[in-house]
């Protein structure tokens, strides 16, 4: 296989899947409600830092193997086919519930754009969210473009990525610097600043979902035979990516508090397209949805090419039908971009706030993974520095866990997320035992 990413293109590749539609919907309806502007900050920074102590140890996994999977086929040689199709079954379910999430908030950025156009055929109404057939049609005809894009190679993947990150960067400095400039400044102070109290279950609250936040990181490891540059450079520009989207994530919260109080905030459908318009105009206003059509595009991509390496590499192991890991003539494993894409179609037929379910839960899945790469990384490494960091990751990824699913912390899974962990879990307990178990692979 050529080798055909550059340092710019994997940056834009991980940029792109940590920066999705949250990051725009979150200070509305998370972030200032639940911590303000400093705790959203000081939760967001510790959660990065946490990511990149555990990305030292997918640094370990990166110069220890030379093959697709990351994390999967790190854990199946190193842990054996039980535990390798443990991270396996819950990273997919993350990488796949991406896919749909950002496809189904396209038609909530055309919305926001020139009105509800696509709100017609009306189908039913699935907890709360009405599905219509006009916005079905619209997220599919995104997730075929986007599967389309992908089957024809990774390299004109890369270009079309990079132009989406250089129009989402600079469309949210943008905004953001006008914001500043022309944005309530005093009452900005007033509400988040001056009377700022240090609050650790806010701080929490926030903490708790960059496993969500920052999941994207891990596209490295599904790439790493593609790079054009050494490998031990693959840990700095994941840092970078991660640095970046922490800043982002902030930048856009601030953009909010600079219009808004957090009872403000909460009671608009979209807080930061609102504080844009009010303050800065149409102009701004046409900005952010510049950005957040980037953010949106950028992550089905970005976990479109994760999902298809991730299943290309299970199907090699003998886990999935081995014709999933079909490789084209431009090195793409297209059938499992094709079965990727149709699992995509069938979820926004559910509704939105039924994949945000998926969604959540689909964070202890990338706690899961953080696990076992830093319990493997402990036996890999031989100094005690090393070793120690392998430690921290365990115990980190462990916190993860348990602020998701001790049903007192602050960050807890909801009800429905906990009972699609629970059904996601015997599926592949089921499955395991019919399909795979009994197989000497």
């Amino acid at each position: 296989m050529k080798k055909s990413l550059g340092k710019f293109d994997i940056f834009a590749i991980v940029l792109g899947a940590i920066i999705g539609w949250g990051s725009f919907m979150l200070p509305g309806t998370k972030f200032l409600k639940e911590a303000g502007v400093i705790n959203t900050a000081l939760g967001l920074i510790l959660g990065a830092i946490c990511i990149i102590l555990i990305e030292k140890n997918y640094a370990v996994m990166i110069n220890s193997q030379d093959e697709e999977g990351g994390e999967f086929s790190y854990t199946y040689n190193n842990m054996g086919k039980k535990h390798g199709f443990i991270v396996g079954w819950f990273l997919i379910l993350a990488y796949l519930s991406m896919i749909p999430l950002n496809a189904t908030a396209f038609p909530l950025v055309v919305k926001k754009l020139i009105g509800p156009v696509f709100e017609v055929g009306y189908l039913y109404t699935i907890a709360g969210y009405d599905v219509y057939l006009g916005e079905i049609i619209l997220s599919t005809f995104i997730i075929c473009l986007f599967a389309y894009v992908n089957i024809k190679g990774i390299s004109g993947t890369s270009k079309i990525q990079n132009i989406i990150i250089l129009a989402l960067i600079s469309s949210v400095s943008i905004v953001f610097i006008g914001m500043v400039f022309e944005g309530n400044k005093t009452a900005f102070m007033n509400n988040y600043i001056s009377n700022y109290k240090f609050d650790l279950g806010g701080i929490a609250k926030v903490f708790s979902i960059t496993p969500f936040a920052f999941i994207g990181f891990d596209a490295i490891p599904q790439l790493s035979k593609e790079f054009k540059f050494s490998k031990k450079k693959a840990s700095f520009v994941a840092i970078v990516s991660l640095l970046i989207g922490t800043l982002i994530y902030n930048l856009l919260n601030i953009i909010t508090a600079l219009a808004f109080s957090p009872s403000e905030a909460v009671a608009l459908d979209w807080a930061a397209g609102s504080a844009v318009i009010q303050v800065l105009g149409k102009w701004a206003f046409l900005l952010l949805i510049i950005a957040l059509c980037a953010a949106v595009w950028s992550g089905i991509n970005g976990f479109m090419i994760c999902s298809s390496k991730l299943l290309g590499s299970i199907a090699k192991y003998g886990l999935v039908p081995s014709s999933i890991g079909n490789v084209n003539n431009r090195g793409v494993f297209n059938n499992s971009i094709i079965f990727v894409s149709i699992i995509s179609l069938i979820a926004p037929w559910f509704g939105r706030e039924v994949i945000i379910w998926i969604v959540d839960m689909s964070s202890l899945g990338a706690a899961i993974a953080y696990f076992y790469v830093s319990y493997i990384s402990i036996k890999k490494v031989k100094t005690k520095g090393s070793k120690l960091i392998g430690c921290i990751g365990v115990l980190i990824s462990i916190l993860f866990m348990i602020l998701l699913l001790v049903p007192i912390s602050p960050a807890a899974l909801g009800i429905e997320p906990i009972v699609a962990l629970i059904m996601w879990s015997c599926l592949g307990i089921i499955f395991y035992r019919v399909k795979i178990g009994k197989k000497n692979i």
